[in-house]
């Protein structure tokens, strides 16, 4: 907690000002959090104070809050670029993002509990930069690295940015390096060496090519909902399988199916070999029955028997063409008769998208 309040104070991220009637005072609290290695030991024990973003009111203190994020997609396309040709990948990540965004409007928050000032205890803190928790913050920590990419100016550098996470990779070793010591220069970042964890992929290399799996969150899926010690099995659905939408009992705690589904999701970012299954059962997330839970338990044990599964990038010759397959059964859901439809596009010999939705 000191820790934090130190980095909050040496990035002035507020100024101590008397408190007014007009001022619509946003209160905050501390948050902790345990944040664990790749292979799941603790890294260290992390404290972080937020904002109460749901204090604030629109058009008062805060406006425009979207703010573009990467897509999986991208994600797998700029790996299969850079492995294609041979350029290093580089991990970085800015140390307390959000305090980097300057914010457009007036906001005040209470002082941090534990560490209200003795000579001030009833002012309060106006905000000078964003604040983790406030709506507009990762909009104004997008514009902050927005503004900082355009004054280094043009290069060949592919830049992955998700919140404080970055990946960066570039044709030339000693320009990504210059670039990397900029951006040092501009906010606090920690160098994390070559891409090995990002976002929950662990990526590996394997055969002059790269390997990029999730197995540490396929793990932990298994052990959050008591599957680990399951039998594995080789087919993640039966072929004759047809789930109805009442067909079976109503699950009297439908939330574990809904959070079994919605970590799946995540899961297929590296295991297209699931992507159907999982748009299946998840037809059925507002009224799950009985079925469709004994569905994504066998999905689950399928999975315990192919943890170390996922995507492979491997070099290949230049230029690489775009390839796409798509396919659909007709009218295949029994209950709306309406149809399945599936795609894959490859880079090259590398699978870079797909998708399989009703």
């Amino acid at each position: 907690m000191v820790e934090e309040i130190n980095a909050l104070l040496k990035n002035n991220t507020w100024t101590l000002v008397p408190p007014t009637p007009s001022q619509n005072l946003v209160g905050c609290k501390w948050v902790f959090r345990v944040k664990l290695n790749p292979d799941g030991t603790v890294e260290r024990h992390k404290a972080k104070l937020v904002a109460k973003g749901f204090h604030q009111h629109q058009g008062i203190d805060y406006d425009e809050t979207f703010s573009p994020m990467i897509k999986p997609a991208t994600i797998r396309v700029v790996l299969c670029l850079a492995v294609s040709r041979g350029w290093s990948l580089r991990q970085l990540d800015v140390k307390n993002a959000f305090l980097h965004g300057f914010l457009k409007e007036d906001v005040y928050i209470t002082q941090p509990p534990g560490f209200v000032d003795p000579t001030q205890p009833s002012h309060v803190c106006k905000l000078n930069k964003a604040l983790y928790g406030l709506k507009q913050a990762p909009r104004a920590w997008f514009h902050r690295m927005t503004s900082f990419l355009l004054s280094v100016g043009f290069h060949t550098i592919y830049f992955l940015l998700y919140v404080d996470d970055i990946v960066v990779t570039g044709s030339d070793d000693r320009l990504l390096q210059s670039f990397i010591d900029a951006l040092g220069r501009g906010f606090d970042i920690k160098d994390l060496g070559t891409l090995h964890y990002f976002l929950g992929l662990q990526v590996t290399s394997q055969n002059h090519g790269i390997h990029v799996s999730q197995f540490k969150y396929a793990y932990d899926l298994l052990v959050k909902h008591d599957m680990f010690l399951s039998k594995p099995i080789s087919t993640p659905m039966s072929a004759k399988t047809i789930l109805i939408a009442h067909e079976g009992d109503p699950l009297p705690n439908p939330s574990a199916f809904r959070e079994i589904v919605g970590s799946l999701q995540y899961l297929t970012i590296t295991r297209p070999d699931i992507a159907f299954l999982v748009n299946s059962i998840s037809q059925f997330m507002s009224q799950p029955r009985t079925p469709h839970l004994v569905a994504a338990k066998r999905i689950l044990r399928y999975i315990k028997g192919t943890l170390d599964h996922g995507l492979y990038f491997g070099p290949q010759r230049q230029p690489a063409s775009l390839a796409a397959y798509a396919d659909a059964n007709w009218a295949g859901y029994p209950d709306s008769r309406r149809s399945t439809s599936g795609y894959l596009v490859y880079l090259g010999t590398n699978l870079v998208s797909w998708c399989s939705k009703k």
